[in-house]
């Protein structure tokens, strides 16, 4: 199996320098001596077989374990190495067929009826509350941030986020907004505090809730904000504005034509919504079989492709598209740094195996976006093409009165921190 293993790897790793060390046999140098040099070192000769069998999962699991070390760079290091080379040489024959099958099986892994959906939500975002004020800014936005000029801060990109989605709803005072997936509530109050909104947030995540609830009090938006444990698709009322960020990956293929179905259901006349979600630059696909198994069951990240033809059948209209590049690799390292850096910490709240996972997790999602073809787009949505004005300075302009009503940022003190 190590003779398999190094033949697999030098198919695979044709520029930069990796060198393998299984076990307490000899090393084995690949690529072509480019880069910096890397080091992984197998503790056991049964990992290799574990790679060669599902590389998808198995990679992650051993790292998790302690039985991949990286002996020389990081694991950031290796996955982008990996990456790098499977988007210039491509993926060999078994690659390509594995990913194949679970393409054409991804239905029955994003069957995210309402009760399943919870039970997902709760896998992730119910995770103690503590971790998550570890390495996110201050309002806690767990999603992608808008760095807009050079040299911001985690915290100015984020407002930036906010100031961003904001302008492109069109929000006035006394609006109502449905935010969909609102998280532990920093958008919603937002909304409500800068544009005047009338904001109502569905989550799924009882620790999420729990947090908006108590910040919307302490923030004196009680009247205005109101927060529930509710699934999106239960809804009954119609909303002057509608946003969801970070929330779509979760929806799954399947349920495409009920979310913009619903979307259409509860979205006024006049109405705007504005869907922020990752996506894939390439053709549709299937999730890694990690991700799926550790961080986000049930998840998906969809192409462009497969999202568009529904907001059609749904008889709405896409009056904008904005796609985010870099964004979010820039996000995911300043969350990854922010992580290392409070890694007692973290320990204090789990063991050494999650917090491997979760540098696992950090550290993939962010290669992913800066070499295999992740991206964030934003899609404004209406029912009425005249609803938005017919160009895109308006956003430059709505953005530009928001910063004035900004000021100094509340000083609220998250639960559990």
């Amino acid at each position: 199996m190590e003779a398999l293993l190094r033949f697999v790897l030098g198919r695979l790793i044709k520029q930069g320098s990796l060198t393998l060390t299984v076990s307490d046999g000899p090393t084995v140098v690949f690529g072509d001596g480019t880069g910096e040099p890397l080091h992984i070192r197998l503790t056991d000769r049964r990992a290799a077989v574990h790679l060669l069998l599902d590389p998808d999962t198995a990679l992650g699991e051993l790292y998790m374990d302690g039985r991949l070390v990286m002996e020389r760079g990081d694991i950031a290091d290796l996955l982008a190495l990996g990456m790098i080379n499977l988007q210039t040489h491509g993926e060999n024959l078994p690659i390509r067929l594995l990913r194949g099958w679970r393409t054409l099986m991804r239905g029955l892994t994003q069957r995210n009826i309402a009760s399943r959906s919870q039970r997902n939500v709760a896998h992730h975002y119910d995770l103690d509350g503590r971790l998550y004020a570890l390495f996110l800014d201050s309002d806690r936005q767990y999603s992608c941030a808008y760095f807009e000029e050079p040299g911001y801060s985690l915290d100015d990109a984020q407002l930036a986020k906010k100031r961003h989605l904001a302008a492109k709803l069109l929000v006035d005072r006394g609006q109502t907004v449905l935010d969909i997936g609102s998280g532990w509530g920093g958008l919603a109050l937002y909304l409500a505090e800068r544009c005047g909104a009338s904001v109502t947030g569905v989550t799924l995540s009882q620790e999420q809730l729990a947090v908006a609830r108590n910040r919307a009090t302490e923030s004196g938006l009680g009247q205005q904000v109101e927060f529930r444990l509710q699934d999106y698709r239960s809804l009954t009322e119609t909303f002057d504005r509608i946003v969801s960020v970070g929330m779509f990956e979760h929806v799954g293929v399947p349920y495409y034509r009920t979310y913009f179905e619903t979307i259409k259901a509860r979205l006024a006349d006049d109405g705007v919504a504005v869907i922020h979600s990752i996506g894939r630059m390439g053709p549709p696909g299937s999730t890694n079989s990690w991700i799926d198994k550790y961080i986000f069951p049930g998840g998906y990240i969809p192409a462009l492709s497969e999202v568009l033809p529904h907001i059609e059948k749904a008889g709405l209209v896409v009056t904008d598209i904005e796609i985010l590049r870099l964004h979010y690799a820039e996000t995911l390292k300043a969350w990854r740094q922010r992580f290392h850096a409070r890694r007692e910490e973290v320990l204090a709240l789990y063991d050494e195996r999650f917090l491997r996972m979760w540098d696992f997790y950090l550290a993939g999602s962010e290669m992913s976006f800066r070499h295999d073809g992740m991206m964030i787009f934003q899609i404004q949505i209406a029912k009425n093409q005249e609803t938005v004005p017919l160009t895109r300075d308006y956003i430059a302009r709505r953005e530009t009165a928001l910063r004035g009503r900004e000021g100094k940022p509340r000083d609220l003190r998250l639960a559990g921190e």
